[in-house]
């Protein structure tokens, strides 16, 4: 199992409808992220800066690599892209995160 970590951007003023979205998660993207190995997996909001910060396990990183080539993670990006940083393909620009302190 590995664990993941990453950055993201929010756009100013987004933070409550950002929240609403992900209590709301659909269903079928719940169960891909289940299915591809995706585990105890967080996000977290610096209201000072709108940095969103991520946790995830990941089982099997060559399904976690595939997500981008899947039809509901796209729409899910198509969705959240009017309210987060995103690239021309509408994914959010993230940036991963180095590990340099674990406590088991």
């Amino acid at each position: 199992m590995e664990r993941v970590a990453f950055k993201m951007k929010l756009k100013p003023g987004c933070e409550l409808e950002y929240k609403r979205r992900h209590d709301q998660i659909w269903p079928e993207l719940k169960a891909l992220l289940k299915k591809v190995g995706i585990s105890d997996y967080s996000i977290f909001l610096d209201n000072e800066t709108n940095i969103l910060f991520g946790t995830l396990k990941v089982k099997n990183m060559e399904l976690y690599s595939r997500l981008s080539s899947i039809e509901v993670m796209r729409k899910w990006w198509d969705y959240m892209s009017d309210i987060s940083e995103t690239n021309a393909d509408n994914s959010p620009v993230t940036q991963s995160l180095e590990e340099v302190f674990y406590l088991l």
